[in-house]
Formats: C-alpha cells, structure tokens, sequence
C-alpha cells in the first residue's frame, strides 16, 4: 500500500477536529478543574461589536492633585495590564486638570449580567503594593518587583510564586532578608495583606520565592496581584458607564453570516475552475480560518474591526496561494508532464511567489505587533497568525493533500488538476 495514500484522510481529521473546537470549543477533563479550548462563542470581542465599559479613576488618599508624570506613570501601568489580559480594544487616557485616568474597554467573552463593578474588577488591584516587615515597616514597594510568576518548585514538588526584583529592589530585599531571618514579610494591597512569608536565609541574588500554595489558582493569584502592583497611589473608581457597539446588536451576526456566504462562494469558484486541487485548496483555507479563530479565542486576543479586516486580508492571501499553485500545476500538465511530475514542480514554481507574497506581509505584521497598541495591535495580530496558517495549511498541508490524493489510481486523471483555461486534450 503506498504510505501517500492515508495521510489525506489525516489532515482532513485534523481539519474536522479543528473545525468542531473553533465552533463549540473542547472541555478537557482535568481532575477537579477540567481545563477548556474555548472556541468562537466565547471569543472577546471589541467595544465596536459588543460594547464595554467607560471608568474613570482617580487618586486616593493623596493630599494634592497628582503630576503629570505620576499620571502619566499609572496610564503605562493600567495599559500593560490590559495588554496582558490581551485586552487590544481600549482607549486609557488622563485628564490632567482634575487628577483622573479615564479607561474604555471591552466586555469579557463570558460577561452575561453586564456588571460595570466586575468589569472593572479585571483591570486588578488599583492598590499600592508594598513589602513589610511585622511592625509594618516599609521595606520595598511593588515596583521594584520586575516579575512575579507562578512555577513549580521540583525540590519540593510544589506551587510557588517566583520573584525578582529590579537593581534597587534587589538591595533593599537583600537588606531586608539580612535582618529578618526568620521573621515574616507581609505584603500587603494598601491596608490588606495577601501573602505572609517566612524569611529562611539572607537572599542577595535578586530573586526569591514564596511557598506554601494550595494550587497553581492561588499561586497565579497571588503573582497577578504583586504584577499589577506598581501603581505610584492608590486608585479609586470615580464614575462608570456602559458603552454601546458603534455597530448595532445585529451587526456581528449579519457579518458572520456575509463572510459564511463568501467563502461559500469561493470554495464553488475554487472547485468548479480548478477541480481536484481547488477542492484541497478550500480545505486549506477551512485550516487557515479554524486556525486564526482558535487563535484569537484561546488566548482571549480581543477580536475588533480592525481583527477581522485582517483575517479577510489573510484570507484573500490564502486564496492567491492557493490559484497560484493551481494555475502552475494545470501549467506542468500543460506542457506535458505526469500528474505526479506536475504537482511536484507545481509546487516547487509556485513556492517563490507564494513566499514572497507572504514574507512581506509577515514583515509588516511583525512590525506592528512590536510597536502597535490597542486595536493596531488587533489588526497586526490577526494579520500575523493568517500568514502563519497560510503557509501551514495553503503550502504545507495542501501539498500532502495533493500528492495524497494523486497516489489513488481513479485520481490520477490529467483532467483532475487542470483549470478550465488549460484543459488537457487525451
């Protein structure tokens, strides 16, 4: 049996179990806490779809308006703490004549009640974080922490958060450690402690750890909060509001069922012109778009206007690859090759076009994702994982598939891989 044959069969499975998981998403049993693949119904979507949430906050406990920079300071924190959730539709602005940081953002995915509060909870703790020792004693504050991360220590096969501080923190934890050996350190969110921890040894390298962790939930928890700990004061929500989608209700829907209908549409194109190739062409371009919403829906990458323009400029990429490769296989069975011959040099020809089709648009991605923000950030993210499923499923995974379905007998026909332009007189 040529080995060729099946894996067709194994890339369309593949497909399928994509396909089922962008639509439903897949819960995974995990003991206590089964752990999901979340699909499209529960991708974010931006303000522009579904609306969001519009909080201004302001200082508290300061005895003065706040600077500039200090607001300027809390802006860049509460941004990185959005781009971290994956948060990408959001504006966060200040008005410096009245002290505030005005912030607009998305609903969750999952958000049902539409609660102003809780959204607003998900931006973390607008505390202070601050390091002391038992007679509250200040000993560094949270912004001196570079990182905080939840991990696994082997030596002791538990939960821990690991820590390290910036040049600063590390001496001033070295000097706290020094003196308190023994002793606890308490961290605190403004006046409620977290996490208390027990000194055992003087730590100079600019790292520690803190153990005693039920879980890794309680271990990320706790490294959550000590990350968006950095704030300059203690923050407060002034005022809230809702924001309604610029788009209308209905919008999402009418634009889900536009783009079923187009790829419809040119799936019929690709199959009628291009025949056996053009039908491993739309299975490709199913890889490529299950593909691009897994990502956006697993990792919770808000998904805005500015996403889906990219997804459809991907797409349009995946299909010139895909008639690239078509049109230079119906030419090498043209001129007179073996199918087998063909589909070999088709794809080899057609893979420099393709390449540099792609590479530049992958460029350009690339360089958004470093230096864009917000829904630029969207754009480019969206943009960057197409061309990535492009050369996965439009070169890769069509190209097994191709030379797959070439090695059955009853599918080695001339007249199978030809466009109607170029059709191949026996």
């Amino acid at each position: 049996m040529n080995k060729k044959k099946p894996v067709f069969f194994i890339v369309l499975i593949v497909a399928i179990l994509m396909v089922y998981t962008a639509i439903n998403g897949v819960t995974i049993p995990m003991g206590d806490t089964p752990s999901k693949i979340k699909g499209a119904p529960d991708m974010r979507y931006g303000t522009d779809i579904r609306g969001g949430v519009d909080a201004a906050f302001q200082p508290e406990g300061l005895d003065r308006k706040p600077t500039g920079d200090e607001l300027e300071v809390a802006r860049a924190i509460i941004e990185t703490r959005l781009d971290q959730q994956n948060i990408m539709d959001r504006e966060v602005t200040i008005d410096k004549d009245n002290g505030y940081i005005i912030v607009r953002f998305p609903w969750k995915a999952d958000e049902t009640d539409f609660d102003p509060e809780a959204a607003i909870a998900e931006l973390g703790e607008t505390a202070q974080l601050t390091f002391q020792d038992a007679e509250g004693n200040i000993l560094l504050t949270g912004d001196h922490v570079a990182k905080a991360s939840p991990t696994v220590d082997q030596s002791i096969n538990q939960y821990v958060v690991s820590l390290s501080f910036d040049e600063e923190g590390a001496k001033l934890f070295s000097d706290a450690t020094k003196s308190l050996v023994g002793k606890l350190i308490n961290i605190y969110m403004d006046e409620n402690l977290i996490q208390s921890a027990t000194v055992n040894e003087h730590i100079s390298s600019g790292s520690a750890q803190i153990t005693g962790m039920d879980n890794y939930e309680q271990a990320k928890d706790i490294s959550d909060k000590i990350n968006s700990g950095a704030l300059p004061f203690s923050m407060i929500t002034k005022n809230y509001s809702t924001i309604s989608p610029s788009l209308g209700a209905g919008a999402l829907n009418i634009m889900l069922m536009a783009g079923a209908i187009a790829f419809g549409l040119i799936c019929i194109f690709l199959v009628s012109y291009y025949k056996l190739p053009g039908f491993v062409a739309c299975i490709a371009l199913t890889i490529q778009v299950t593909g691009q919403i897994l990502a956006l829906s697993v990792p919770q990458m808000t998904l805005t206007l500015q996403g889906i323009a990219g997804i459809i400029l991907s797409i349009g990429m995946g299909v010139d690859a895909n008639v690239i490769i078509s049109e230079r296989i119906s030419e090498e069975i043209k001129s007179g090759k073996s199918v087998a011959s063909a589909i070999a040099s088709g794809y080899k020809n057609a893979f420099t076009s393709v390449f540099d089709g792609n590479i530049t648009v992958l460029i350009v991605a690339v360089i958004l994702m470093i230096f864009g923000s917000g829904t630029m950030l969207s754009f480019a993210y969206s943009l960057f994982t197409g061309i990535v499923f492009n050369f996965l499923a439009g070169v890769t995974a069509s190209r097994l598939m191709t030379t797959s379905l070439s090695s059955f007998k009853f599918l080695r026909n001339p007249k199978l891989y030809t466009c109607w332009s170029r059709r191949v007189t026996l």
